[in-house]
């Protein structure tokens, strides 16, 4: 080291040291009342061997400007000038002299800067001290000490020493004829030492053909030939066993520059991608970020989309994507851009022309040095129509297709928020079918589901203008019909009425139904889905209560009677739960002997308020709520009960329901009671009407065939009524009929109600049965019956109804004892 050079680190050092000091002399010669010291006061007498190290700036018009500089300035600046701007030095010394002298005089304090320049490949550092003062020309002036750092360093020593990738400068040997045959290591850094496995020393100087291991091979040292020959670039890469090596060699003359990086983890993680892109399952491909382009395919996308793979990859995504979809893929690129993932919902096309709807996700990858995006696909179609059909499903009936409840009420509220809105009026008819429970009961269920099926094919038909037709379940439908009046909604319903009416030939077999149609408008009837819904049930009970196959409006005394049922309704389960119910028990008076052969059991119900009230009110209504299965097992077991008590032979008649039959139980009940009871089977008689046999007639049929086994007595009630009661009794061996009271009341009056008297006796006695005239009221209605044969008679000319308590009584009447031992 020379002595000048430790001379000037120890004079660079020494100000350095010195950079307090100045900082303390200006702050001692900043007199009370200035704002800034003066400049004589700072800068004289200070300078001395610091001379070189300074330069003055002023500001001039807000120009910065270099008025002297010290030869130590002179060089850091490249630039010997005074009175010359600061912004026309070199720009790494102008930055930090402006930066240092502007914080200097806005703050009014010495400021400390750092400079970082490169000099002839060195990166030097300096300590740059701005000092602002006052002049006594008024002007302001700033003192700059510039200082350099002791600590150097090379910045491509620096860089190549750091880094990670080999550098290795090599030296072209060439033969006899001029003919490059060799290379040496004149200079390389430590990383290209441990890439290729050689020690500093060994490697340093070493001559390839001689011992260049890996960069002696025959395909490197023609590739290192062929750059200095063409004095082009090259890069290759170097595979072994256990680590791969990329290659980069540029030629200056006859030196080269070779730079060697480990691509291993690359290529392990292209070799990961290639197994899970070319071998995956799921159809992939990788699109250029910028134009969509398609850069490659997997096996899988070419099978699934159809196209042969040379022509996907001539393609770019708008082939593949539909117009429609090609602003949605502008745009997800562009979220790419911003380094977002996307994850969207398309439809393609394939190469038959047919659409699919697909889920596909993106990233961003790196292609053959190309921004791309990875875009993996799912054909989600399939998915996508067995989603629809579930929701198909969930809004539509599925025997026959259309809307269900619950599309119905959605639509109707969608509805009549536009009504209301537009000042319009909606029609909701509840429709039911008349004779469609004959037709499933005497043809089966299939039948009657085709018969549904053409009823809604009918219903569809009459559809307009968007009106809509739903199923509501069973044989009960419903209809929307929107901007309506109520002329126009009758005029619809009688087409309706009439269409569904007309007959149906379902499997070659004619059948006739009808239809009852409830309607009810809005605002009128109500303005919610509920209370029209409601009104138009109504609407509709009242239209079968007239007979059927017709049309009613809803009417606000509908409301009321409906009221009242819904009060009987809650009035009857108190009342069976709270015994309000007795038993009353009406002689049947043999004809020939005088006698009582039995009693008919009759339900009656005392009101705690309304006092009794009449079977044919309450009896409906818990068949309806289905409180007459229980109350048909209470009546059973009160009867034989009672009748348990009555002398040997004195029989009990109870009434059963349609719906006790339907409870499928009926049969166990009717042993428990007996039973319990203790009562002989023959003792009791069940009455039936012809309606348990005109629904399910078959099961119906068995279970009658049942108790008969058991030695129960069965009675048709009300024969004569129906219109197939005598194939009834050609269907079961029935014990007794009764002929309705309708028959006996003009008996004396009406001669056909003495043939049909006559007829129903004479067909008892044909067949063995006994016959029962209900209603008998007077002596000669006693006398004709007489006449004609009937056997048995009930009526108030014996008795009422009474209570249990009244029949020892009777029985005393008609000459027998109440107990059993007489």
């Amino acid at each position: 080291m020379s002595a000048a050079k430790t001379t000037s680190e120890k004079v660079s050092n020494d100000l350095f040291d010195d950079i307090p000091v100045l900082r303390r002399k200006w702050q001692a010669a900043l007199k009370p009342g200035q704002s800034l010291p003066r400049y004589e006061d700072v800068m004289l007498g200070s300078l001395g061997r610091l001379a070189d190290h300074v330069a003055v700036l002023r500001n001039e018009h807000g120009v910065l400007e270099i008025s002297r500089s010290g030869r130590y300035v002179q060089q850091w600046l490249q630039d010997e000038r005074w009175d010359i701007a600061v912004e026309s030095v070199s720009p790494d010394c102008a930055t930090v002299l402006t930066e240092a002298a502007n914080a200097a005089l806005s703050g009014r304090q010495p400021h400390l800067a750092t400079a970082h320049c490169v000099r002839d490949g060195m990166v030097r550092t300096y300590d740059v001290l701005a000092l602002p003062t006052s002049s006594r020309w008024g002007s302001t002036l700033v003192g700059t000490y510039v200082n350099e750092r002791a600590a150097q360093y090379n910045l491509l020593d620096a860089i190549f020493s750091t880094t990670d990738d080999g550098v290795v400068s090599l030296a072209t040997i060439r033969d006899g004829a001029g003919q490059p045959c060799d290379f040496q290591v004149v200079h390389h850094n430590r990383a290209a030492a441990e890439l290729l496995r050689l020690p500093p020393l060994t490697l340093q100087w070493l001559r390839l053909m001689q011992g260049g291991d890996m960069l002696g091979a025959p395909e490197v040292m023609a590739r290192l030939i062929g750059v200095v020959t063409s004095g082009a670039s090259d890069q290759f890469e170097l595979d072994s066993h256990d680590r791969n090596l990329r290659l980069g060699a540029h030629a200056f003359g006859d030196i080269v520059s070779l730079t060697i990086a480990d691509v291993t983890a690359l290529k392990r993680r292209e070799a990961s991608f290639r197994l899970l892109f070319d071998a995956n399952p799921m159809p992939m491909c990788i699109l250029d970020r910028r134009t969509a382009q398609i850069l490659n395919v997997n096996d899988a996308m070419v099978r699934h989309y159809g196209y042969g793979r040379a022509d996907l990859l001539r393609m770019s995504a708008w082939n593949l994507w539909p117009p429609g979809e090609w602003e949605t893929l502008d745009d997800a690129l562009l979220k790419l851009s911003d380094g977002d993932l996307f994850h969207r919902d398309w439809r393609h096309r394939k190469a038959d022309g047919s659409e699919i709807e697909v889920l596909t996700y993106g990233r961003e990858i790196a292609f053959d040095g190309r921004d791309g995006v990875l875009v993996a696909i799912v054909d989600i179609t399939e998915r996508r129509r067995a989603e629809a059909r579930i929701a198909y499903m969930a809004h539509h009936d599925g025997l026959t297709g259309l809307p269900n409840r619950v599309f119905f009420q959605q639509r109707l509220t969608q509805e009549l928020d536009v009504a209301v809105s537009a000042a319009k009026r909606i029609a909701v008819m509840c429709i039911d079918l008349d004779l469609f429970k004959n037709v499933n009961d005497s043809f089966g269920h299939p039948i009657g589901d085709r018969l549904l099926q053409a009823v809604a094919d009918r219903l569809e038909q009459q559809m307009r203008g968007g009106h809509l037709a739903a199923r509501l379940g069973g044989d009960e439908f419903a209809v929307i019909i929107c901007q309506t009046t109520a002329e126009d909604a009758s005029e619809c319903a009688g087409r309706l009425i009439a269409a569904l009416g007309a007959p149906y030939d379902i499997d070659g077999n004619e059948l006739v139904i009808g239809a009852s149609i409830g309607i009810a408008l809005s605002p009128r009837d109500g303005a919610s889905c509920e209370e029209l819904m409601k009104n138009a049930d109504m609407a509709l009970y009242r239209a079968k209560q007239d007979g059927g196959r017709v049309h009613r409006f809803f009417e606000k005394e509908m409301d009321l009677k409906a009221q009242k049922r819904r009060d009987m309704e809650h009035d009857l389960r108190r009342a069976f739960a709270q015994g309000e119910f007795e038993l009353h028990y009406q002689p049947l008076v043999d004809v020939a002997t005088n006698t009582i052969a039995g009693f008919e059991c009759l339900l009656r119900w005392r009101h705690p308020d309304k006092g009794m009230i009449s079977p044919a009110d309450f009896i409906p209504v818990a068949e309806d709520i289905g409180l007459i299965v229980p109350l048909g097992e209470w009546v059973l077991r009160e009867a034989c009960h009672e009748a348990a008590r009555w002398p040997e032979g004195i029989k009990v008649a109870v009434n059963l329901s349609a719906v006790q039959f339907r409870s499928r139980n009926l049969v166990q009940v009717v042993m428990h009671a007996l039973a319990q009871s203790g009562l002989a089977p023959e003792r009791l008689e069940l009455e039936i009407t012809e309606s348990i046999l005109l629904a399910e007639t078959e099961a119906n049929l068995a279970t009658l065939h049942q108790l008969r086994a058991l030695g129960i007595r069965i009675s048709m009630d009300d024969f004569g009524t129906g219109y197939s009661s005598l194939s009834y009794l050609r269907s079961f061996p029935f014990d007794k009929i009764k002929i309705d009271r309708s028959f006996v009341k003009d008996l004396a009056h009406r001669a056909d109600c003495l043939a049909i008297v006559r007829a129903i006796s004479g067909l008892g006695r044909s067949l063995n049965i006994i016959t029962t005239a209900e209603g008998v009221e007077t002596s000669d209605q006693l006398e004709w019956l007489r006449a004609e044969g009937c056997n048995q008679v009930q009526g108030f000319l014996f008795s009422a109804a009474q209570p249990a308590s009244e029949i020892a009584g009777l029985l005393a009447r008609f000459g027998v004892r109440s107990s059993k031992a007489a």
